[in-house]
């Protein structure tokens, strides 16, 4: 994709209400479907010019979220605003928002062009300014040349431009995507990613994008809320999310982790010593805003890619390889734990055939910056 140039964009790290405009606030939604809670309780706040994802696994409530902002559905209770208008009752076509769906949802009997248009041509928009609106959002997707062509004539990729074109077109105050690259293979759908993010930083609209997949989470977002059975478990930045997770369940969703559960023998300004029940003891980092106690039984975890071989460290454990997988860049190594249990680690591959065997005896070893107790 072209380097574009991007427009001004509000100050990275600025995330609080006093500093930046709120796009979309959602203030105590819930949304239930006969005795079934699809959104529990849900407030957030997705300031303007971010591209802002909705995390988690398959029924968490993501999608429900988004419709309910899109306007196809309407909260059970609470208040949904756009731009600081409440937005209850007002119909999908009359908010300032635009959809992306999955499917594209393009139409196979109409041209590039008529289908960037179709919105416009709705709204009563003719002639010459519809034209250059629909060239500008053709070229913003580049899709210049391709007016001309039907859907069954283009790649997938080229079908998902001609949606974001078309949802683009409207000049939305947000535009709301649902698993827009799920249709797409694997190298495709990263190159989209990439695209994506470079789009939103152009035009600068406010994106609120659902996904299950927490790489293209990580990739594209300025913020990140990770959901689970209606609820928000976390929201934060990606580094954040993936470096300081607030519980088991987003250590484990955001990528992949070792969780050790204990008992706290010691507690020292921030770090923390911990029994485990493999039966190592391993220090660790508390939580923020603390609240680890001697004696009581928590979670501590550290990230594969933070364990190395070695003897050296806060943190040393003696295993024994039980499996060795090639991963290209790197190799994952399954170890056993003395007492019971596994730990994995991953090693760069700089050398071929430098890392141990299946069946080897070895240390491992972790620093205590990078092994943190869970707060929840």
């Amino acid at each position: 994709m072209e380097e574009r140039k991007t427009r001004e964009r509000p100050q990275e790290g600025a995330t609080d209400a006093g500093r930046r405009k709120t796009a979309v606030e959602l203030s105590g939604v819930t949304k239930s479907f006969g005795e079934f809670v699809a959104v529990d309780d849900l407030t957030l706040e997705i300031y303007e010019g971010e591209f802002f994802s909705l995390l988690g696994p398959s029924g968490c409530g993501k999608t429900t979220t988004l419709r309910m902002i899109a306007g196809f559905e309407e909260p059970t209770e609470g208040e949904i605003s756009v731009a600081g208008e409440p937005v209850q009752g007002v119909p999908p076509y009359r908010r300032p928002v635009n959809t992306v769906f999955q499917s594209y949802a393009i139409f196979p009997h109409l041209n590039v062009f008529d289908n960037v248009a179709f919105g416009l041509r709705r709204s009563g928009v003719k002639g010459e300014e519809l034209r250059q609106r629909v060239t500008e959002a053709c070229a913003m997707v580049q899709l210049e040349g391709f007016e001309k062509r039907r859907p069954t004539a283009l790649s997938g990729g080229q079908q998902q431009r001609v949606a974001l074109a078309r949802a683009l077109v409207n000049r939305p105050n947000v535009l709301l995507l649902d698993e827009p690259l799920g249709a797409l293979d694997l190298k495709l759908r990263k190159e989209m990613q990439l695209e994506l993010k470079s789009l939103q930083h152009e035009v600068g609209i406010t994106f609120v994008y659902v996904t299950h997949d927490q790489e293209e989470a990580l990739t594209m977002s300025d913020r990140i809320a990770v959901m689970n059975e209606g609820r928000v478990q976390q929201v934060a930045d990606p580094t954040t999310l993936y470096e300081l997770p607030k519980n088991r369940f987003v250590a484990n969703f955001i990528g992949h982790t070792n969780v050790f559960s204990g008992t706290v023998e010691s507690v020292n300004g921030e770090r923390v010593t911990l029994h485990t029940r493999a039966g190592a003891i391993i220090e660790a980092v508390a939580p923020e805003g603390g609240g680890v106690e001697a004696g009581a039984e928590t979670l501590a975890t550290v990230r594969p890619e933070k364990v190395r071989f070695g003897d050296a460290g806060d943190n040393i454990v003696s295993v024994r390889i039980r499996q060795v997988v090639y991963l290209g860049v790197s190799t994952q190594y399954i170890a056993e734990l003395p007492e019971g249990g596994t730990l994995v680690l991953y090693q760069q591959n700089v050398h071929e055939g430098s890392g141990p065997r299946e069946g080897d005896e070895v240390s491992v070893v972790w620093d205590a910056r990078n092994c943190r107790v869970l707060g929840g």
